[in-house]
């Protein structure tokens, strides 16, 4: 699925700061390795259902034996590796004979102490891997079976199988032999092993996150009309959200949505969207329920800044945004469309003339999704003339003077106007007056 880095920053799968993006709330990766391997996941959705399923099975089968996976293996166990490989020592005595071990004990004491240590994390992390192939048999992912075959054809090695028989109380010229091994001949294989273990870590992750959240695997479905039906879709950012159903489909792929400021409009859109993109990626998704198209492409609308440095106006740059959506659903792909309040840069009348030719445009594309939000309801009227827009609205009630959100969809079209109210009830009128 296509996905740019404008509507990567719009769904906050990644932000400045870091606590505020999803990266974050599904992040329980133990190794630096598996963080960025993380990183490298949520940026990468995938094309087809087979490849969507893969993950979707490989993240099941690890919630499955996660409690029983080692907990012998940390980022400490990986940088000590690391560390053995990029520190210059004295070369180790070969073959190492009582007589020689003792010297390089004495003479070369600090490289003696790093090595012990070093070894025993080794054969530690080694033993730890051997039991997670196993734990992961039979595999129920193509994935899974990858890790199995890679971790087996290394660990099988002679000299690798002598190394873990020994006892751990194995004689210093044996740990220098195997030492001596680990650095000349098995280099390239533990970064291998390593780099495995930092993708078993990232989707660990994920699937610790889809636990702890609970969610649900979406279920895909080869169609060649893009759809999307949820029942209890949440945003998972938010600590006590509200869920919505929803239903978009080629008959009505076009969602108007209205409402007052703070009535959650953009809540929704970008939940729908978090939804989309977390299903493409194989993970489970904050719902009750979901089924879903693959789609080609998530594009999104919503913060739009200007760009002093070279120029334009928020108003151009929002014209170059539709511009770059128009051009994207003239290909005849499945796309999902967010588009939060068309035309904020510039006036009224402008942005009502500006907005209903957009949306007269964009409804003639049946190969993509729409949810479009405006504060302009005067021009929902005109558009009920077409059969596959829905009109959709968050309800606002006041109740002595004070503002009630339901955050509830309902059917129609809001004239809420509710700007100067929250001015005054957050005191700025006063101020002003005064």
């Amino acid at each position: 699925m296509q996905i740019d880095q404008t509507t990567l920053k719009d769904l906050s799968i990644f932000q400045q700061e870091e606590e505020y993006s999803i990266f974050h709330y599904l992040n329980f990766t133990q190794t630096n390795d598996g963080k960025h391997f993380l990183r490298n996941l949520l940026v990468n959705p995938l094309k087809n259902i087979d490849e969507i399923v893969d993950v979707q099975n490989t993240i099941k089968q690890l919630i499955d034996i996660k409690n029983s996976l080692p907990k012998n293996i940390t980022n400490g166990t990986i940088m000590v590796m690391e560390r053995f490989y990029d520190t210059a020592m004295s070369n180790y005595p070969q073959p190492a004979n009582t007589v020689n071990t003792f010297f390089y004990k004495i003479f070369s004491s600090a490289d003696f102490s790093l090595t012990k240590y070093s070894i025993t994390h080794f054969i530690g992390f080694i033993k730890g891997l051997k039991e997670i192939s196993a734990l992961l048999q039979p595999a129920s992912s193509k994935q899974i079976q990858f890790w199995i075959s890679k971790i087996e054809m290394i660990t099988s090695k002679s000299r690798l199988v002598e190394v873990l028989e020994q006892s751990v109380d194995s004689s210093n010229q044996n740990m220098l032999d195997n030492a001596a091994f680990f650095r000349y001949h098995f280099k390239q294989d533990c970064f291998d092993l390593i780099e495995i273990y930092g993708k078993i870590d990232a989707y660990l992750s994920l699937a610790i996150a889809c636990e702890k959240y609970g969610f649900v695997f979406p279920e895909f479905v080869e169609s060649d009309e893009p759809f999307v039906h949820s029942k209890g879709l949440y945003h998972l950012l938010l600590s006590s959200p509200v869920s919505y159903d929803i239903e978009l489909k080629k008959q009505n792929n076009f969602l108007f949505l209205t409402g007052a400021n703070m009535a959650g409009k953009s809540t929704f859109i970008k939940a729908t969207g978090v939804a989309v993109y977390l299903a493409h990626l194989g993970i489970g998704v904050p719902a009750k329920e979901m089924r879903l198209s693959c789609f080609d492409g998530l594009l999104s609308n919503i913060h739009i800044a200007d760009n002093i440095f070279k120029n334009e106006s928020y108003f151009f740059n929002e014209v170059q945004r539709v511009k770059s959506t128009v051009e994207k659903v003239n290909d005849n792909k499945k796309w999902l469309i967010l588009i939060d309040e068309l035309f904020k840069g510039t006036n009224i009348q402008d942005a009502m003339k500006c907005s209903t030719a957009v949306i007269e445009g964009l409804q003639k594309r049946q190969n993509a999704i729409f949810i479009l939000s405006t504060h302009l309801y005067e021009i929902g009227e005109s558009l009920t003339q077409y059969s596959n827009i829905q009109f959709k609205y968050f309800e606002t009630n006041i109740s002595n003077n004070k503002l009630e959100f339901s955050y509830q969809l309902k059917d129609g079209i809001s004239n809420d106007r509710l700007g100067y109210l929250i001015l005054q009830k957050e005191g700025v009128v006063d101020l002003l007056k005064n």
